[in-house]
């Protein structure tokens, strides 16, 4: 830490002490409990009294920025679980989860047994040009080797600045091969479709990012358009989906509906306090349609479940949603940090909350484990996916049902 900061916290800490020492006697003479003021005051001198202690006393030295920035983390994260303080490289990270966009090479990635592995190359990305295929262990990233376990900082090794180099070495069948790549900005998709037939499409949501919306749209005209025609019914899955941005879930929830309320939000300032509702247009002209869902699909994805099964556009299957009903707003700071602090307590059409209780399915099917395959490239089973196969025989009796009537 330089002698400037030093000084500056060196100030900032006596001049608490000095304030909450001088307050001390009126704490100790008072007849009356203390004023909101001076319990902050004792709250500040404790702090100070902690912090002394523990750069003191602790078995190893600690860094002055160091132990505040974990005072800080600890302030917010302390508040809930959902809120926690970002430094610079946990809020960019944030931003392109929410953009879905980075400068890389465009490998999906998973750690298998303490190995960094490849789980797709993202479709025309630097990677997928170079030949790395699915399966490959990435052993080292500009001749740096990936530690067991590494793969975060395997992550961090292969972004950077658009249009520099960067070399990563994969292990494939007992020889290494070495890719040389050029970074570029990679478009991650959150959505995965599938034509079932007869007339039947599939949509995987992962996560719900700014993109989401339009494509999912786009993947709707995709399947209409491989089946010459309107689509008899959609199975949308947003199982294991954790959430994203809320106007994200919003617009697409606005696809399917003509009208009404989508979500409601409750919040202590003018901001927080919303109400989001449908635009006129279904994008499946009112086709079946049924959501997949499990403990894993929180946040966003129950807004979206919650909505459309508030509204009757659709039939829920599966297993109760996590229950994560509040809103979070990422606010930025200096130097490229930022706060994620919860805002708002959002509810579904009906007014419910479903905080702590999540979205109760319409027909419960229990989890098949390995179901969905994580990799939005992954394949859809229609026979092992038991929760897949009772969505799609829903529609093919409702299928059945429709022709009859006519």
């Amino acid at each position: 830490m330089s002698l400037k900061t030093r000084a500056i916290l060196v100030v900032v800490i006596g001049t608490v002490m000095g304030l909450s020492l001088s307050l001390g006697g009126r704490f100790l003479s008072a007849e009356t409990p203390p004023t909101e003021e001076e319990l902050a005051w004792q709250n500040a001198r404790l702090f100070a009294e902690v912090m002394e202690r523990v750069k003191q006393d602790y078995v190893e030295p600690i860094d002055d920025a160091d132990l505040l920035e974990s005072a800080i983390r600890g302030m917010v994260s302390d508040l809930d679980p959902h809120s926690e303080y970002l430094d610079a490289e946990e809020y960019r990270d944030i931003r392109i989860s929410t953009t879905g966009s980075y400068t890389g090479v465009g490998i999906e990635v998973a750690e298998v047994d303490g190995e960094v592995r490849v789980i797709t190359p993202i479709e025309g990305s630097p990677a997928a040009r170079s030949g790395i295929r699915s399966g490959d262990q990435i052993i080292a990233v500009d001749g740096l080797a990936v530690e067991p376990r590494g793969m975060q900082q395997t992550i961090e090794l292969m972004r950077g600045t658009a249009g520099t180099l960067v070399t990563v070495t994969v292990w494939r069948e007992d020889e290494a091969i070495l890719h040389e790549m050029r970074r570029e900005i990679v478009r991650v998709a959150s959505v995965y479709h599938e034509l079932l037939q007869p007339s039947f499409g599939y949509v995987r949501v992962s996560q719900f990012s700014e993109t989401t919306a339009r494509e999912l749209s786009r993947a709707i005209d995709d399947m209409q358009d491989e089946n010459h025609g309107l689509l008899d019914g959609m199975i949308l899955d947003l199982r294991n989906n954790p959430g994203g941005v809320l106007d994200a879930a919003v617009d697409v929830s606005d696809l399917f509906l003509d009208a009404g309320v989508i979500v409601t939000a409750d919040g202590r300032t003018p901001d927080a306090r919303f109400s989001r509702s449908a635009h006129r247009g279904d994008v499946l002209d009112g086709a079946s349609l049924v959501i997949l869902v499990n403990n894993g699909s929180a946040s966003a994805s129950e807004i979206v479940a919650g909505a459309l099964q508030d509204h009757g556009r659709a039939t829920v299957i599966g297993t109760s949603t996590f229950g994560k009903g509040l809103v979070q707003t990422v606010m930025p700071l200096s130097r490229g940090r930022a706060i994620k602090l919860t805002t708002s307590r959002y509810y579904t059409p009906s007014g419910d909350s479903i905080h702590e209780t999540g979205i109760t399915p319409d027909v419960y099917v229990e989890d098949t484990p390995g179901y969905p395959v994580l990799s939005l490239t992954g394949y859809v089973d229609r026979e092992g996916d038991t929760q897949l196969s009772e969505a799609l025989d829903r529609l093919q009796r409702r299928g059945i049902m429709h022709s009859n009537a006519q």
